[in-house]
């Protein structure tokens, strides 16, 4: 042990005696381990705040379309030929579904609001069963959500996001008031509470009025999203399955056909996310990975230099009675240090880096204890690996030459 902690202070001496080349030598390994760290950091992070925020879809909600996910352009131009799924095919998943604790349904468009002089275009309008405010979670600030009642005799009744209520009612009370969508009147009745933005798009820039006053105003000509709830979440596989039948079965597809609609739940929309996010790192950290093999070419070039120009020392540590190993072990420790040495400051300028983009952009960003000591364990190894031809070179010096060596 105290052989090791000897050559260890020899090392580090040797370092420090050339300072700036040692500093140098290190950008290739900071500059390596500083981008795995704000990489993966703002994946690691995003991928919580995806699948806590953005795919807020309950365990046992899943939701049958026409397109369900599309991850192709075939898959694309397959589902435009399926038939639009229907009302009726709703009402009858909902009257012949033994497993189900709730079926709804809801068309979307985007539409502008107005109210006296005041217009906000582009608002996500989206005309739903009763049910759509337990099934979706909806939370309200003010009001209510319309009844079925509501929904059956198509009321003229309307529930607004955050941003609506801003931009509509600034500093007043929207309740009972009236606006007007293409010219159709609508009562306020309800005001989600404020969502804020997901990755820079606004959650509270939408509004919902009854289903069946939605096909009035703007027709029927498109396919709604059946909402179902399981049972229980137990039972959840069974439901979709027993949805997935019935469906089939009321439109005569054939034992081996290809289902005409897609189906999609909160396990389905995180895989997607996750493939994506991990295409992503992974082309993210070959990037990482070329800077530190380019940080360990460096080394290895510096190490041989080094060599070269402590010839003589090492002749003469020779004569005094290093062994080989003994050389081979202090210029593998001197690049490890020097490696290892990168890694930590490449690891403080990541975490201060994630905190940066996290404080100024509000980007999600989620650095991990794990996280810093793999990344430095990658600098240690890559030193290691490309420190052995330098250590080898040294070790394997004649000492009498050396010893000549000026």
């Amino acid at each position: 042990m105290s052989r090791l902690i000897e050559i260890l202070r020899v090392s580090i001496s040797a370092l420090l005696a050339h300072g700036l080349r040692s500093s140098l030598t290190l950008l290739g390994i900071v500059i390596g381990v500083a981008t795995i760290i704000i990489v993966v950091g703002a994946i690691s992070g995003l991928n919580v705040y995806v699948e806590e925020e953005v795919f807020s879809l309950s365990p046992d909600v899943f939701i049958v379309s026409k397109f369900g996910i599309i991850t192709n352009r075939d898959d694309f131009l397959a589902a435009l030929r399926r038939k639009d799924l229907t009302e009726g095919e709703m009402d009858r998943i909902r009257s012949l579904c033994s497993t189900c604790r709730g079926v709804g349904g809801a068309l979307q468009g985007r539409k502008a609001l107005r109210f006296t002089n005041k217009r906000l275009p582009d608002v996500q309008l989206t005309g739903s069963t009763a049910n759509l405010s337990e099934l979706y979670n909806l939370d309200l600030a003010a009001g209510r959500f319309y009844t079925e009642a509501e929904v059956r005799r198509a009321s003229p009744v309307i529930v607004i996001g955050w941003d609506v209520r801003e931009e509509l009612f600034p500093g007043s009370d929207p309740m009972g008031r009236v606006l007007s969508i293409d010219g159709y009147p609508l009562k306020v009745i309800g005001v989600l509470r404020e969502q804020g933005s997901v990755l820079g798009q606004s959650q509270d820039n939408v509004a919902y009025m009854p289903l069946k006053l939605y096909e009035k105003v703007f027709g029927r000509n498109r396919s709604i999203d059946i909402w179902v709830r399981a049972a229980s979440i137990e039972r959840f596989a069974e439901t979709q399955e027993e949805v997935r039948l019935l469906l089939r079965r009321m439109r005569g597809v054939p034992f081996r056909g290809d289902d005409p609609f897609g189906m999609v739940n909160a396990e389905a929309l995180q895989g997607l996310w996750r493939g994506i996010s991990s295409a992503a790192l992974a082309m993210m950290i070959l990037i990482a990975g070329i800077s530190l093999v380019v940080g360990g070419i460096v080394i290895m070039n510096i190490m041989l230099v080094s060599v070269v120009e402590r010839t003589h020392e090492i002749g003469v540590r020779a004569a005094v009675g290093a062994r080989r190993r003994d050389v081979l072990l202090q210029f593998l420790m001197e690049a490890a240090v020097l490696a290892m040495a990168g890694g930590a400051v490449g690891a403080a300028l990541g975490i201060g880096g994630t905190s940066l983009i996290s404080g100024l952009t509000g980007f999600p960003t989620l650095v991990r204890a794990s996280l810093v000591g793999v990344a430095l364990l990658m600098a240690t190894g890559t030193g290691l690996i490309f420190g052995i031809w330098p250590a080898w070179r040294a070790s394997r010096l004649d000492p009498v030459e050396a010893l000549r060596a000026e």
